[in-house]
């Protein structure tokens, strides 16, 4: 391939901001070796200051979508990715499943598309008007690239993609930056918030519906109701903005124990912030692949997590952390007892974590993956020429 003008990918999402998959897209671009690849990022709605964690010049391209049916966004897509001319379009989840459609009709003929979980109006991925969508775009798609064995397995079953053109391929998760605590904690948060032998119970993510943050913030309440006596070492931290951050405030107040958690929306000191805590906790309804079960693996923390979507392919139970079932703050209350009582237990699960990371959760795993697809959709295009 000639280095001085390498093949365009052109990344086609509904929003670039924070999120699990934009970060899997930043970290996939600023590992990807130079040279290789150009990527520009086509966003159906807008973009955010998260795209100054690129490091590298990618063009952002922003369709500023209408809400509800806005047909003339086609036709911008459709007169960008002429502008554009990239050499493979990668789509990315149903939002952008028919940018396959004005790929097509735009000439392009190298068409990705990748799944990274599904949304709460369809967390098991059966409704039947999208299925017949993702079925009726499934012959324009190339290759398809799903984030866990359980999508892998979904689109295999249900969409009916050919597995000879799927190919799983998992997060990868930045090991140096997210890394074991090597000194003792500092005092972090509001002042006097966690005291020096404190219990930090950590979650980070967009707090939508669909990670069920309330859940967690009862399973603490329960947690403090069954053993009162933990108030004066267990702490709750909660990185990250959404819609649920207002209930689960309410929530806390309610118990009376806001003085014991934390929550002060986005952070730009995530991996920082993760290694202060003794176990992360996940309650979301859904999920693909979690990238910060990887990040607090990669940190040695112990996971509890909510026995759904790709949560099982990432958490050994018994081994790296426990699976709860969903909207069950009973289990997870028990749950975060179990290593709040055995810091022996919490210790050997997190060390066991950060093993498995570095042994199938590596960076340069997950861009050897992307790079074996885009070059084989690639050279089988000039093959069939």
């Amino acid at each position: 391939m000639h280095t001085n003008n390498p093949p365009l990918i052109a990344h086609v999402i509904h929003h670039f901001g924070v999120g699990g998959m934009e970060n899997g897209i930043v970290n996939l671009i600023n590992h990807m070796p130079p040279g290789r690849y150009r990527h520009a990022i086509v966003c159906l709605t807008g973009y955010s200051e998260f795209r100054k964690r690129l490091n590298q010049h990618v063009e952002l391209v922003a369709l500023n979508k209408r809400a509800g049916n806005d047909i003339g966004l086609y036709g911008r897509l459709f007169r960008e990715l002429r502008r554009l001319k990239p050499a493979i379009v990668h789509t990315r989840n149903l939002a952008a499943l028919e940018g396959q459609v004005v790929a097509t009709a735009a000439g392009i003929s190298n068409r990705v598309h990748s799944e990274h979980g599904r949304d709460m109006f369809d967390l098991q991925g059966r409704n039947r008007k999208y299925n017949l969508l993702r079925q009726a775009i499934r012959p324009l798609v190339k290759h398809y690239i799903p984030v866990s064995k359980d999508l892998e397995q979904w689109l295999i079953n249900t969409v009916r993609v050919n597995p000879a053109i799927s190919t799983q391929i998992y997060n990868g998760v930045d090991s140096v930056k997210f890394s074991p605590l090597i000194t003792p904690r500092v005092n972090f948060g509001p002042p006097e918030f966690c005291p020096p032998d404190g219990f930090v119970i950590g979650a980070v993510g967009r707090m939508a519906e669909v990670k069920d943050y309330p859940n967690l913030v009862r399973a603490f309440v329960h947690m403090l109701e069954l053993r009162p006596e933990i108030c004066a070492r267990a702490r709750l931290v909660i990185l990250g903005e959404g819609e649920a951050r207002k209930s689960c405030l309410a929530l806390l107040k309610q118990a009376n124990v806001e003085h014991l958690a934390w929550l002060p929306g986005n952070r730009d000191d995530i991996a920082d912030l993760m290694r202060q805590f003794d176990v992360f906790c996940l309650s979301s309804l859904g999920e693909g692949v979690s990238n910060t079960i990887l990040e607090a693996m990669a940190c040695g923390l112990p996971v509890v997590a909510t026995a759904v979507g790709g949560n099982s392919e990432l958490v050994d139970e018994g081994i790296t952390g426990t699976l709860v079932p969903s909207t069950n703050p009973t289990a997870m209350a028990h749950a975060l007892l179990t290593y709040y009582q055995d810091s022996a237990r919490t210790r050997t699960h997190g060390a066991a974590g950060r093993v498995k990371i570095e042994a199938h959760f590596s960076m340069s795993a997950m861009v050897r993956g992307y790079l074996n697809v885009y070059d084989t959709v690639l050279n089988n295009l000039t093959k069939d020429k």
